[in-house]
């Protein structure tokens, strides 16, 4: 149940990052309410995973997953380039999230 806190826990990370665009700043109510309470939510979840995961793999993957995930979203929602170096970077940290998956006792 752990990898599925953790996994909720990165989708909502990925949620509360593409959020911070559209919330410009906190000036926006809306976006504002929902980009924290995908915060609170983000967080919510990590912290139940670690309690069974190791806390740096754990970390490691919230973030790599939400870091590959907002970049997608980044190039489909607002147009953000796509260049070779960008997408070999990206495929080498989802190599790193499956590296440390795999890894994980």
């Amino acid at each position: 149940m752990a990898w599925t806190y953790l996994l909720v826990a990165a989708l909502f990370e990925i949620g509360w990052a593409i959020g911070l665009k559209y919330a410009q700043g906190f000036t926006k109510l809306w976006p504002s309410v929902l980009t924290i309470a995908a915060m609170v939510v983000s967080l919510f979840f990590l912290a139940l995973a670690v309690r069974t995961i190791p806390v740096g793999t754990g970390y490691a993957i919230w973030t790599g997953i939400g870091a590959v995930g907002t970049a997608t979203l980044g190039i489909v929602l607002f147009a953000e380039p796509v260049t070779a170096w960008r997408v070999v970077c990206l495929l080498l940290i989802v190599g790193g999230v499956v590296g440390l998956k795999f890894t994980a006792s």
